[in-house]
């Protein structure tokens, strides 16, 4: 049935919002019935990119200037509008990228609580005093704000990723170019609906749709542009940081390869539940989700047979359906994408011991759904134990030792989450010592930051520059200022 109801939105440009120069505009669709649109959004051009960053170019100076009190009223009055709204955008969440309505829902909230928390520390962030032999002079720092920030984030993550980012940068007094992905824009639409709601100055931010092919690389190379920060695929951030100029500061959150390794002294029901959590509850669409499970080999047969158990118990379909536990993947390409590696796993020899079927049946026929795969019989070097998948699919690994474990966990090019599944102390230790990853966790998921804690990934994972979330999360969008004043 062909849908007539259909909503153009628009860019949010210098305080409006306008229509693109190229009078052109794209669908946004429900990922679990492709025949629900969301909406239609601007194709944006060169000339929408260059209006947004001149209009972010020319708000900074008073940005930079206004009391951080007042800066921070603009973050709480939008942090109010989107809690008052929490249960509506939700719903759009769950339409547009495909996630359970309670983690939708909760996502919104949480991105509230992003914007307060940002509001608060953002009173008390400051520069340093020096003791120094001269009695007659004072040495301190002062922290300034950058410019104008771009703002790229990804679909998985719509409104909470650019919470993170946007409230930091603009607690610091920077104006933002925001560029959602061109699968959910209009969860990015929303928030950026609630500072304008909120009364935020014009120009302080920006907000256009598009494709990176077309709008991408202006984005990112525009001398006026003095940081990027961008959470995406591992190939994409490469080549932002092959483009951008090195006067040009990059805060970069990429891919993951988590494992979850779990020994023999833990408790099997709890671990097969960090594993399920960690890597089917978000329909492995986390760039932190467990996608290696590193078992000891004395408890391996009996930890995949409670694994299977737990991960057939979890009902697929449309996330807006009461029980429903893992939705459909985001888009086409990346249920093309998921297929495609379950057909590696299966040509690389390791077992495919559960799932992995594309569902088009009935209730499934119009959505982007999958079985979550388990794989066991898995080496180190296959490809699915090594490269992103960002889909419903856990490899099991086993293993006759710790140091073993240790080496496997190692063994991949990204550092971002890791866990561990035992009841030995000692051993918890040794791991957050070991393991080669930015977060690391004893007992939970993989899956999961803190708002107030700082978050990040070593080796590919990231920039291993700048954090992002709590405090840490607001020194990438400041400069220090050294001031000697003698008397």
């Amino acid at each position: 049935m062909l849908q007539t109801d259909v909503k153009t939105y628009s860019n949010y440009i210098n305080g409006v919002w306008q229509e693109s120069e190229s009078a052109n505009t794209f669908v946004s669709v429900n990922p679990a019935n492709t025949e629900d649109i969301l909406g239609r959004f601007q194709s944006s051009t060169g000339e929408d990119v260059e209006k947004a960053i001149q209009a972010a170019q020319e708000a900074f100076p008073s940005w930079a200037a206004l009391a951080p009190s007042k800066r921070a009223a603009v973050l709480n009055k939008a942090a109010d509008i989107l809690e008052s709204k929490a249960e509506e955008i939700g719903k759009e969440l769950t339409r547009e990228e495909g996630k359970i309505i309670s983690v939708a829902t909760g996502e919104v909230k949480r991105s509230a609580q992003t914007l307060r928390y940002y509001a608060v520390e953002g009173l008390s962030f400051t520069g340093e005093t020096f003791p120094n032999d001269d009695p007659a002079l004072d040495v301190y720092t002062v922290r300034e704000p950058l410019g104008v920030v771009s703002v790229i984030t990804p679909w998985n993550f719509p409104i909470s990723i650019p919470a993170r980012k946007i409230a930091p940068a603009l607690m610091t007094g920077n104006t933002v170019v925001f560029k959602p992905s061109s699968d959910t824009p209009l969860i990015g639409y929303r928030l950026v609906e609630a500072f304008h709601e909120a009364g935020i100055p014009k120009g302080v931010i920006n907000f256009v749709t598009g494709r990176s092919s077309e709008i991408g690389d202006q984005i990112i190379t525009h001398p006026a542009i003095k940081a990027i920060t961008f959470t995406g695929s591992t190939s994409a951030g490469e080549d932002i940081h092959r483009k951008t100029s090195f006067t040009t500061r990059t805060q970069m959150e990429l891919g993951g390869k988590n494992p979850l390794i779990v020994m023999d002294d833990a408790d099997l029901d709890h671990a097969a539940q960090l594993a399920v959590n960690g890597g089917f509850a978000l329909t492995g669409q986390a760039c932190t989700g467990t996608s290696r499970v590193i078992v000891m080999e004395t408890v391996a047969e009996k930890f995949k047979e409670k694994l299977i158990e737990k991960t057939k118990a979890m009902t697929i379909g449309d996330g807006l359906n009461e029980g429903t536990k893992i939705g459909p993947l985001a888009n086409k390409k990346q249920l093309e994408t998921v297929l495609n590696y379950i057909q590696i796993g299966k040509e690389e020899g390791a077992s495919l011991e559960y799932g992995g079927r594309h569902l088009t049946d009935g209730v499934f026929e119009k959505g982007y759904f999958v079985e979550p795969a388990i794989f066991s019989q898995v080496t180190p070097n296959m490809r699915i134990a090594q490269e992103e998948i960002f889909g419903p699919v856990i490899a099991i690994i086993t293993v006759n030792s710790y140091e073993e474990a240790i080496t496997i966990a190692n063994g991949v090019e990204y550092g971002l989450a890791a866990s561990i599944a035992t009841n030995d102390v000692k051993r918890a230790k040794q791991f957050t010592n070991d393991i080669e990853a930015g977060t690391v966790k004893v007992n939970r998921t993989t899956t999961g930051n803190l708002i107030n804690a700082p978050f990040g990934g070593l080796k590919k994972s990231s920039t291993s520059t700048f954090r992002e979330s709590g405090r840490a999360g607001m020194e990438f969008f400041t400069q220090i200022k050294t001031v000697y004043v003698g008397y």
